[in-house]
């Protein structure tokens, strides 16, 4: 990042803070994935919370990044085993924010497993959750009687256009890893699994490169979009995996079983747009199944008769190119900063809740200021 470009971002979230500056500050972790342009947004939320420590993502390391936080604030091993188990989750709570109102700033669900009980053993006041992603929006959602009040960007209108570009990232990427093997995307048909805001985004790209797309996703009205928007859906998962040269799973789920993989068709790439724990279970792959390196960033799987090819090793597979979004993933790290004065307030009942229509207008009205240039 050039010294301007860094210097006008940390005059817009400076605004941002003075604009929903809490009246009384909370402790708080960050989860987050730690890309290049992700400093300025942890001074931001150090700024405006007693930040603990920074977690990042394991597979969205910039090691440039970590070291500038580090210099500031701790940095911790994120994993999902650290808050699997509640009386390991409360150790590293307490060894960080003991007595303490704390605020969860979340990616993807993490502290969702042992939510419920934190609240009757933590020696502080759990303020809240705020997460970002629609995976771990729905890890929340299932959560059966949420202890605490959890705020989700995950369906702001802030949100469409990172998602819209985080779909264009992840074609991007396939394709360049792709074209390293000396493969291309046309004469080899798609299957999108999911068509949500990510998966319907990758699907009209491939399209409009002229690949054949199809699409499978569980929700109905989901087809129903996908098809008035010119798509062939699929009505048997398994026959459209046989079809599929490549497969692009963006549910923020399981996409593909184990017993899945095996009806992939000979020479299939498959490419996630999140990590492989969540969207693949790699694990149930049969055991004649063996691995070898196809190139860079590509994982041949092989048994007698059969293979197939996996990016990334599961993992998100635009993280291979920074998965950049430009300044428009400012609009969704500014909507996290508002929802922290909403936590701080301490009104909000147990429960999901979403920031305000007149808060989102005014963090566009100040984006658009600073970078509608």
């Amino acid at each position: 990042m050039e010294s301007f470009e860094r210097a006008r971002l940390d005059a817009y979230f400076t605004k941002i803070a003075a604009r929903f500056a809490p009246d009384e500050q909370a402790a708080s972790f960050l989860v987050t994935h730690l890309l290049p342009e992700r400093p300025g947004f942890v001074r931001t939320v150090a700024a405006m919370s007693r930040l603990k420590a920074v977690l990042p993502k394991p597979k969205s390391i910039t090691a440039a990044a970590q070291r500038e936080v580090e210099q500031a604030v701790p940095v911790d091993t994120l994993s999902r085993e650290l808050f699997t188990d509640a009386d390991t989750a409360l150790d590293y709570i307490e060894s960080r924010a003991a007595g303490e109102t704390l605020a969860l700033l979340d990616v993807g669900g993490y502290f969702a497993p042992t939510l419920t009980d934190i609240p009757g053993r933590f020696s502080g006041r759990l303020a809240g959750v705020i997460e970002d992603t629609e995976n771990g929006h729905r890890r929340y959602d299932a959560v059966d009687k949420l202890p605490c009040p959890v705020i989700s960007v995950a369906r702001s209108p802030l949100k469409d256009p990172e998602d819209f570009l985080v779909g264009q990232s992840v074609v991007f990427s396939t394709e360049a890893v792709m074209r390293a093997r000396g493969d291309i995307l046309h004469g080899r048909p798609a299957l999108v699994i999911g068509f949500g805001k990510l998966g319907s985004s990758i699907a009209r790209l491939l399209h409009a490169k002229g690949v054949q797309v199809t699409v499978f996703d569980i929700d109905a009205v989901r087809r129903t979009q996908a098809l008035a928007q010119g798509f062939t859906v699929a009505r048997d998962r398994e026959a459209a995996l046989t079809d599929a040269g490549l497969v692009l799973c963006a549910t923020g789920a399981v996409s593909l079983h184990g017993e899945d993989f095996t009806h992939l068709r000979n020479g299939a790439y498959v490419a996630t747009v999140t990590s492989s724990e969540d969207e693949l279970e790699l694990g149930g792959l049969p055991d004649v199944y063996h691995r070898t390196m196809a190139g860079d960033h590509v994982t041949r799987y092989q048994t007698t008769g059969h293979y197939f090819y996996l990016v990334n090793g599961g993992n998100a597979v635009n993280f291979l190119h920074g998965a950049s979004v430009g300044p428009f993933i400012f609009l969704v790290q500014a909507e996290i900063l508002a929802a922290i004065r909403m936590l701080t307030r301490g009104d909000l009942a147990p429960g999901m809740h979403e920031v305000p229509a007149a808060d989102r207008a005014a963090i566009a009205a100040i984006w658009l200021s600073y970078f509608n240039r």
